[in-house]
C-alpha cells in the first residue's frame, strides 16, 4: 500500500488518514495515563515542594524573631555592662580620691611627726651645747681669772660666783647686741 501510491506536491505533507486516526488514538492514551497518573504525581510533589518550602520560610521567619529577641537582650545587657562599668570606673574614681586624700593626711601626720621630733632633738642638742658651752666657759673664765689675778680660785663658791658673773655679763652683752 505504501508502495503504490507514492504522494506527490502537498501530499507529502499530509500523511494518510489511517496513520492520523492511529496517532490521535495513541496521543489521547497517553494524554489520559500522564493526566491520571503523570499530572496528580507532579502536583503531589509540587504540594510537597511547597509546603516545605513554606515551612522553611516560616522556621526562618521564627528565627529571625529569635534572633531579633536575642539581639534586643544582648543590647539590654550590653547597656546595662556599659552603665555597671561607668559605675564601676566612679566607684573606683572615688575610691583613689579616698585613697589619696587618706594617703595626704597620713604623709601630713607624719611630716608633722618627724618635725616635731625634729624640732625636740635639735631643742635638746642646743641646751646640751648651752650646758656644754657654760662648763666650758666657766673653765676658761676662771683660768683666765687666775692668770688676771695671779691667784688660785680653789675656793667653789668664788668660782661659781665668778662663772656667774661673767656668764650674766656676756648674756646682757649678746641681748644688748641682739637689741640694736
Amino acid at each position: 500500500m505504501w508502495l503504490a501510491s507514492a504522494p506527490e506536491g502537498i501530499g507529502l505533507f499530509v500523511p494518510p488518514w489511517d496513520e492520523v486516526i492511529i496517532s490521535l488514538i495513541c496521543l489521547a492514551i497517553t494524554a489520559l495515563a500522564v493526566a491520571k497518573y503523570g499530572v496528580p504525581r507532579y502536583l503531589e510533589v509540587l504540594d510537597k515542594r511547597a509546603l516545605a518550602i513554606e515551612g522553611g520560610i516560616k522556621r526562618a521567619e521564627e528565627a529571625e524573631a529569635e534572633i531579633a529577641a536575642i539581639r534586643a537582650g544582648l543590647e539590654g545587657e550590653k547597656e546595662a555592662a556599659r552603665v555597671e562599668a561607668a559605675k564601676v570606673r566612679e566607684d573606683a574614681r572615688a575610691d583613689a580620691a579616698a585613697i589619696l586624700a587618706e594617703a595626704k593626711t597620713k604623709a601630713g601626720e607624719e611630716a608633722r611627726r618627724i618635725q616635731e621630733s625634729a624640732q625636740r632633738q635639735i631643742d635638746s642638742e642646743r641646751r646640751s651645747a648651752e650646758v656644754s658651752l657654760r662648763q666650758d666657759l666657766g673653765t676658761l673664765a676662771t683660768d683666765l681669772a687666775e692668770k688676771i689675778v695671779g691667784e688660785s680660785l680653789k675656793d667653789s663658791a668664788l668660782a661659781s660666783r665668778v662663772i656667774d658673773r661673767f656668764l650674766a655679763d656676756l648674756e646682757s652683752q649678746t641681748t644688748a647686741g641682739k637689741g640694736a
